[in-house]
């Protein structure tokens, strides 16, 4: 996808997340899943915890010079940050901070766009690969709550 198309595709990740969570019961949220995988309800906390440093790595990518940005350990902080917390507040976060990064990309020059810094796991860490990795997040875990919801009615 060009930058426009991805840009198009991360616009519409908060809707997708709400189509795959529409009507979901507290069970769906819970089930736990096959193979050990998130349940939804710790997909959505994991999103939110997962926008929040997108909307930081992005800041410091157009903000900083050359900035340094580090990965997180995701088990751990789903363990730790308590993912069974009600679902409505992540929810939140990840529109509001979705907003703000679409309201930030519509005004980035040129000059924002070329900025580059590096990441513990991506020796050049791009705006562009920032984009790439974040347009398509909601969406495939989006599709991964469809599945789950899918094999519980089999």
């Amino acid at each position: 996808m060009n930058r426009a198309e991805l840009i198009e595709h991360y616009r519409t990740g908060i809707a997708d997340l709400a189509d795959a969570l529409a009507g979901i019961t507290d069970e769906e949220l819970d089930r736990p899943q096959e193979g050990g995988e998130w349940t939804a309800r710790q997909i959505v906390h994991h999103l939110a915890d997962g926008e929040a440093m997108s909307f930081t790595r992005l800041r410091r990518l157009v903000a900083d010079d050359q900035p340094v940005i580090q990965g997180y350990d995701e088990p751990v902080f789903a363990q730790r940050l308590h993912y069974e917390r009600p679902i409505d507040t992540s929810l939140a976060v990840v529109a509001a901070v979705r907003a703000s990064s679409l309201e930030l990309m519509g005004v980035m020059t040129p000059e924002d766009w070329a900025k580059v810094g590096t990441h513990s796991e991506h020796p050049r860490y791009s705006v562009d690969l920032w984009l790439e990795i974040y347009a398509g997040h909601v969406h495939d875990h989006a599709d991964q709550i469809r599945r789950a919801r899918a094999a519980a009615r089999v």
